[in-house]
């Protein structure tokens, strides 16, 4: 409310500074006016097709998140990544001490060589007592000639399979990104000890493009988004819901995304479900945490589009607006119905082509009040501008929503 009031006041100043540069030089700016009438920005509304539009609360949070923690044991020996920078999948983070890790590997691949040594003995015997069965060797010695073979071979399997988990623990001390991200600082520096699945993270990383936004909504709306989705009156690319998103600054998001129904969780106390929606963020504009509001267009609907700079609500909660009667005075008008489309509230009723709404200069008029009207429009900020002003005005500050 604040930003509006100022927003327009300033634009009543510049409507009061245009009407005082028509009148005579010498004359009072307070005159300004034929019979006295107040100068106050008006729009000329026409009927049009304008979308329909639901703003949901919600919070950034990261596409992914890993706590980086040791999988064997070691004094860090080096850390290779800057704390807050960017690392990409497979970048080095951290280094353990790898010197008893590589001695354990080559004391496996000579454990390997001492198995393997025995195999071509047991082998040959094997073979003999195979050969001499039944005719100078016992059963009993050929199957002892059998066992010792297979022991030979299993102690080689053994033995390479001890290398493989000695190898596996050497390249552990290697820790490096799971995916492209954006890395926290270092919770501990070179030459400490870490071990191996503590319960301390050595770091965090967060993947930022894309980036998820948990919105907020009621039960109520979810049915109607289903219903609009099933019946195709929701607009998007491939059949998708399209969300536009607004920063916490006011500024539009230049960038759309796109829902996860998959991921609706309903509250049993609120009656609010929790949605995720996937928005490409690759210039890392978006950041965990932040407050955002995102517009879902459910559809379109043919009325008079009031911007809501320009309306209040009653005690009773309906939305006014003040309209420049025939008679060149205030009128204030109300309306039952009104449905949201971005900046504006939609109506399809007690409005006609030509009619002029007034958008400046609202905190100095009254009902029944005359008034001279000075042609103005919204800029792409929803700003009130002069008519003869660039629709994009670069003096103006973003309008409240």
């Amino acid at each position: 409310m604040i930003r509006r009031a100022l927003i327009v006041s300033s634009a009543l100043l510049l409507v009061m500074g245009l009407a005082a540069c028509n009148d005579s030089g010498s004359k009072p700016a307070g005159n300004a006016g034929a019979g006295g009438a107040a100068p106050v920005g008006v729009v000329t509304l026409k009927k049009d097709t304008y979308p329909i539009t639901t703003i949901l609360p919600g919070r950034a949070e990261a596409f992914q998140v890993a706590d980086i923690r040791p999988q064997v044991n070691g004094i860090i020996r080096e850390i290779a990544f800057k704390e807050g920078g960017e690392v990409k999948k497979g970048d080095l983070l951290y280094q353990i001490d790898d010197a008893a890790y590589r001695a354990a590997v080559e004391q496996a691949q000579a454990a390997i060589s001492k198995a393997q040594a025995s195999v071509p003995s047991a082998q040959s015997n094997f073979d003999r007592y195979q050969r001499l069965v039944g005719s100078g060797a016992t059963q009993i010695e050929f199957e002892t000639a059998r066992t010792a073979l297979a022991q030979a071979n299993a102690e080689v399997e053994a033995a390479k399979a001890a290398l493989t988990s000695a190898q596996i623990d050497l390249d552990h001390t290697k820790i490096t990104a799971p995916f492209d991200g954006i890395i926290d600082q270092t919770a501990y520096n070179v030459g400490n000890l870490v071990a191996a699945n503590q319960s301390t993270a050595l770091t965090t990383i967060r993947q930022l493009d894309p980036i998820y936004i948990s919105l907020t909504e009621s039960s109520t709306n979810l049915l109607k988004l289903r219903d609009a989705i099933a019946t195709g009156e929701v607009k998007g690319e491939d059949n998708n819901v399209v969300f536009r998103l607004i920063l916490e600054d006011g500024r539009e998001y230049n960038q759309k995304g796109k829902l996860d129904m998959s991921k609706q969780v309903v509250s049993e106390t609120t009656g609010t479900f929790i949605i995720r929606v996937v928005f490409p963020n690759p210039d890392r504009v978006v950041l965990p945490g932040m407050y955002v509001r995102a517009t879902v267009e459910l559809g379109a609907e043919t009325g008079y589009s009031l911007p809501q700079l320009s309306t209040t609500r009653d005690a009773n909660g309906r939305l006014t607006a003040q309209f420049i009667s025939a008679e060149g005075k205030v009128e204030t008008r109300v309306f039952q119905n009104a449905t949201p489309s971005n900046n504006s509230w939609l109506v399809t009723d007690g409005v006609k082509d030509g009619d002029q709404l007034i958008v400046s200069g609202l905190q100095s008029i009254v009902s029944g009040m005359p008034v001279k009207p000075v042609p103005m429009k919204i800029n792409d900020n929803g700003v009130v501008v002069p008519a003869d002003q660039p629709v994009a005005g670069s003096e103006q500050k973003p309008a409240a929503k």
